[in-house]
């Protein structure tokens, strides 16, 4: 018997070093990616939060001032803790963590403003793992199918990353390439999350965030097929070709599969970086009003709305050849189809409800209106609010087309298309007085009104 367990120890040993040696001698092998390693971790997180919900807040007076001074507290470090675990297991964990860090309407300013900083800490694949994506897929090494290619990326994002390359005639692309390990550890992350949040609901019943876990299941696999990305691109390119200064970069559809993308490499500046602007002598107020412009035409008028309206999928730059401005828009991945024009009664009652009640299309209008505020912030357009001003067009537009469609009589028509046209001048004519405010005319103008049309003595 004792030898029997010496020998089984022994094995044990030799199998166990054997590991060890592996797991140090291969240094693309990375511990995190083991499935024990990422459930152990996030189970363990989210029981030290729960726990920590539990206990900190249960001998304080709810609704009391030291209770919301406990409570931020609470906040804080559990946002710190999801952060930290979005981090070390990457990939899905990373993505649904700057969703998360994006929904200021639902999430406490604790968590939305920690969490942000998962947009900069998005993990990097080596040069070594991009040639195998790219070897897979194209069925070729790097050198046969670009001139040069940049090991160092251009950006890197939770589920993929781009590089600067230059094809063998000439033209300089962009390789978005997928992450290796993102597609097979997807499903499982998400099917993780979903247990997490059944058992931390079962503590905390108010707790209503399934809908987030159901999102993710719904879009993640869209987003992880660049080939439906490259689809979108061409849509919404087709969709807004009447704007001059959108610019879509070009998809090359011979060297594109679901995890290699290649496109016109376009560069610029991101969208609210005013010094850029400046130092390429860029309207930043004409930059505002294009901005209002598509995306009040995305939302309102064709009702296909990009899913992910960050500064950094949108750029600005002066066209090569005309020396206009132009906006380029990158990343689609996720567009949402709304229902908003057809329905748009059946949401105003609901904007009452409580926020987590509010239809997720909703929070990404909520979400598009923050993205053009904050711009407008950047560059110092919000005196002239002509992002709002352009959605109300588009608005009025869009509700005026539906209520001809509904309707056979020609003089409702009529009826329908002046009180459009009076809806449009009254607008028209309050951009105009909100412009001769920001060239600070107002006095001079209000002035020469008095003397013109003096008041009765």
């Amino acid at each position: 018997m004792a030898r029997k367990a010496l020998k089984l120890a022994s094995w044990t040993s030799m199998a166990l070093a054997a590991s060890g040696i592996y797991f140090y001698s291969n240094k693309y092998l990375d511990p995190n990616d083991f499935g024990a390693v990422r459930v152990g971790r996030a189970v363990a997180t989210t029981a030290v939060i729960s726990y920590d919900y539990l206990t900190s807040l249960k001998s304080v007076p709810y609704g009391s001032e030291e209770y919301l001074q406990l409570r931020s507290k609470v906040h804080l470090r559990s946002a710190r803790r999801l952060c930290e675990l979005c981090c070390a297991n990457r990939g899905t964990f990373i993505k649904v963590g700057q969703h998360l860090g994006a929904l200021d309407y639902l999430l406490p300013e604790e968590y939305t403003s920690t969490l942000k900083v998962l947009h900069s800490q998005a993990p990097q694949s080596s040069m070594q793992e991009i040639r195998q994506v790219i070897r897979e897929d194209l069925g070729k090494e790097i050198h046969d199918l670009f001139q040069s290619f940049d090991d160092t990326p251009l950006g890197t994002a939770s589920l993929a990353q781009v590089h600067k390359a230059v094809l063998h005639d000439g033209r300089t692309v962009a390789v978005k390439v997928q992450h290796p390990k993102v597609r097979a550890q997807s499903s499982k992350d998400i099917l993780l999350m979903e247990v997490l949040v059944l058992a931390v609901k079962q503590l905390f019943p108010e707790f209503e965030f399934m809908w987030l876990v159901d999102e993710a299941k719904k879009n993640l696999p869209l987003e992880l097929d660049f080939l439906n990305e490259g689809r979108n691109a061409e849509k919404v390119s087709q969709m807004l070709k009447h704007f001059d200064f959108l610019k879509v970069p070009r998809i090359h559809w011979d060297l594109s599969t679901e995890r290699v993308l290649l496109m016109e490499f376009v560069d610029g500046g991101q969208v609210n970086d005013r010094d850029y602007m400046e130092r390429n002598k860029i309207d930043v107020n004409e930059i505002s009003r294009h901005l209002g412009k598509m995306y009040s035409e995305m939302i309102f008028v064709n009702g296909f709305v990009h899913c992910d309206p960050h500064p950094g999928n949108v750029l600005v730059r002066k066209h090569p050849g005309t020396g206009k401005a132009e906006i380029v828009l990158l990343d689609h991945g996720l567009y949402q189809d709304l229902e908003i024009r057809n329905n748009a009664a059946n949401y105003l009652p609901q904007i009452s409800h409580l926020l987590n009640h509010v239809p997720r299309q909703m929070l990404l209008i909520l979400k598009t209106n923050d993205l053009l505020r904050g711009i407008e912030a950047a560059l110092g357009t919000r005196a002239s609010a002509s992002s709002f001003l352009n959605m109300s067009r588009c608005c009025i537009r869009a509700l005026a087309e539906h209520k001809k469609k509904n309707t056979c009589s020609f003089f409702r028509r009529t009826q329908i298309s002046f009180s459009e046209a009076f809806n449009l001048w009254q607008i028209n004519l309050h951009e105009l007085i909100l412009r001769v405010k920001g060239l600070k005319l107002a006095d001079r103008v209000l002035a020469l009104i008095c003397w013109l049309f003096p008041a009765p003595l």
